[in-house]
């Protein structure tokens, strides 16, 4: 594998000795750690001490099927950011479907040909890591995100969001939901953020707090994104937009700088080249009348953290 560097952790779910055989020497020949469990039931247990990086699922099992293992991994055993590939030996739509809908990312056709599971494999572990970066830096810059489904239901949430619905009196752990009005307002009827801007945010105001409800682009399948705005404050960007004459594309930058992200990686974030985001970097440091990083960052700081 490319990223032998980094240790893999693989948990391959299957009945037969063969193949469980066939795969634990072709995956640790690739460098990587790999656990093995024969029924669906052992990998609950296998996944209670060490949570894998990914997990090769076998869908036909006697008892407790691949599809409900999947099922229960997602919802139970906190492997809800875990990708699941299945492996079957039958190529019929309907366990295309079943795999998807419980949970899987992908699925391949027994026998396995190794370089395409490979392939496979490379992919599904890099879009995760993507993710679980995604998630860690929201949460460590501060940024108030739930994502839930069409229906409200709540999927996960940033701390940041969580205190800040609390203190409008709402749940935010992922037994509750967004309240209707807001699920009614955003979620329904295909709402299309970029054609109508007033669609794709929601006022609400409870218990002394004014929180502004924003859909963001939509996350995979069926997860939606709401970012959380204190409407006494503003947002971030907002803030740093007033108080330096910024552009939002500046603020924006500004913000992931204040975060001590580098060009490259605000460039990824913000969908944009590096080239674009030293030039506004470079007009952010004109308008606030500093020479570098640390300064503007500085300034920034001084901003978000008043009081």
């Amino acid at each position: 594998m490319s990223e032998s560097h980094v240790q893999t952790d693989i948990l391959v779910v299957d009945d037969s000795p063969d193949t469980l055989t066939m795969l634990t020497d072709a995956l640790r020949f690739e460098g990587m750690s790999v656990k093995v469990a024969t029924s669906g039931r052992q990998a609950f247990g296998l996944v209670e001490t060490e949570i894998p990086d990914i997990v090769l699922m076998d869908a036909m099992m006697p008892g407790l099927d691949g599809f409900e293992t999947c099922r229960v991994l997602k919802s139970e055993k906190g492997c809800e950011d875990v990708p699941v590939i299945f492996m079957t030996g039958f190529r019929e739509s309907e366990h295309v479907v079943r795999a998807l809908a419980s949970g899987g990312v992908d699925f391949v056709a027994k026998p396995v040909i190794l370089d395409q599971l490979f392939a496979r494999i490379r992919v599904h572990l890099a879009n995760a890591r993507r993710a679980r970066s995604a998630r860690k830096a929201l949460d460590s810059t501060g940024r108030r995100i739930v994502a839930c489904d069409s229906s409200g239901a709540i999927l996960w949430a940033t701390p940041q969001a969580g205190e800040l619905m609390r203190y409008a009196g709402l749940r935010c752990d992922e037994a509750a939901r967004l309240p209707w009005e807001i699920v009614d307002h955003l979620l329904q009827d295909a709402v299309d953020i970029n054609s109508d801007a007033s669609r794709g945010s929601f006022r609400f105001s409870r218990n002394g707090a004014d929180i502004e409800f924003r859909l963001l682009d939509e996350g995979e399948g069926a997860e939606k994104l709401i970012r959380l705005i204190d409407g006494q404050k503003g947002s971030d960007e907002e803030q740093l937009a007033s108080a330096f004459n910024l552009t939002f594309r500046e603020a924006e930058v500004l913000l992931w700088v204040t975060h001590g992200k580098s060009n490259k990686e605000i460039a990824e974030i913000l969908d944009m080249s590096p080239r674009t985001v030293n030039k506004h970097l470079e007009q952010v440091f004109i308008k606030l009348a500093v020479e570098n990083r640390t300064a503007a960052a500085t300034m920034s700081v001084r901003i978000l953290w008043r009081d």
